[in-house]
């Protein structure tokens, strides 16, 4: 194994803890931290390195396998990662090796998640060994962008109820009751929290400059909120649960909180010089049966 797959391969919750240890942190207490902790893969092109994926151009796809459609339009290829050249992640269970394709018709996806059709995005997971071959560029097909190999690095990933974005710093008397009893209870567990949160950007800084897409780490708030309302009407319409609509939004709320441990990101990344944003999200168990198809997109208008 050469000295990069050894530098990915680490084990990097156990090189976290160490280095709280030394800060004379409890052991227990870095256990309670590290639950929440989440390293994200930042991928980016001009960043020197091996080569972990590929943005633009035409799809490599196994042999016979046709290009992915929409109807009768094809849904534009957005990137390809080589998963055995990704950093191995703690706790994120992409497949050790093998390819992922993401395509993604941004505007049509958009336009759909009101009604919940899910054909305009898809990903393709290639097992390794497969047979495959660069697609044939399509005639009068305006979607091939410029073709180039991106480089990945990792970023530290906390959930945004740690309060940790002094941007978004709330006062307390701004909290809901669910969010300030969230605020005690982490108190109370990490007493040590800014100097927990303060090393894991040490060791995984946070993120700077542009980049293509983030493979891993949290979902956004908006795609968890949004998934939250779905799963409590469902249950509303099955007639498993009947919320008063004055406790709609601190049942959304506490929803929102479960699911967020439950998902993970799969990939988000800019389309269309960012005013669009796609976003492939899985729970935690379909990811590590291999169950890719299960994959929810969620795109979102950002102008």
């Amino acid at each position: 194994m050469s000295s990069w797959r050894h530098a990915w391969a680490m084990d990097h919750l156990g090189q976290f803890r160490g280095a709280a240890l030394e800060l004379g942190i409890p052991d227990d207490e870095i256990s309670r931290f590290t639950k929440h902790l989440r390293l994200s893969i930042r991928l980016s092109g001009g960043s020197g390195g091996v080569p972990v994926g590929q943005f633009g151009g035409l799809p490599r796809l196994p042999v016979g396998m046709d290009w992915p459609f929409a109807g009768v339009s094809r849904l534009p290829f957005i990137f390809s990662v080589d998963c055995a050249a990704l950093p191995r992640v703690d706790g994120f269970g992409l497949p050790a090796d093998g390819a992922l394709l993401f395509f993604l018709d941004h505007e049509e996806d958009c336009l759909a998640s009101a009604t919940g059709e899910r054909r305009y995005a898809r990903v393709v997971y290639v097992p390794a060994g497969t047979d495959t071959e660069v697609a044939e560029e399509p005639t009068n097909y305006e979607f091939v962008g410029k073709q180039y190999d991106v480089g990945a690095t990792l970023l530290a990933q906390l959930p945004n109820w740690f309060g940790t974005d002094e941007d978004e710093e709330e006062d307390e008397d701004d909290l809901s009751p669910f969010q300030q009893q969230l605020a005690r209870d982490l108190e109370r567990d990490l007493p040590h929290l800014d100097e927990l949160c303060a090393l894991a950007y040490d060791l995984w800084p946070p993120d700077e400059g542009l980049a293509n897409a983030y493979i891993g780490g949290y979902a956004d708030d908006e795609v968890i909120t949004s998934i939250a309302e779905q799963t409590l009407a469902g249950r509303e319409k099955a007639g498993e649960i009947v919320i008063p609509v004055a406790k709609w939004y601190s049942h959304v709320e506490k929803e929102q909180h479960r699911l967020t441990s439950e998902w993970v990101s799969l990939a988000r990344f800019p389309v269309a010089d960012e005013f669009y944003h796609g976003s492939f999200v899985i729970r935690h168990d379909d990811l590590a049966a291999g169950q890719l198809d299960k994959a929810l997109s969620v795109t979102e208008f950002s102008e």
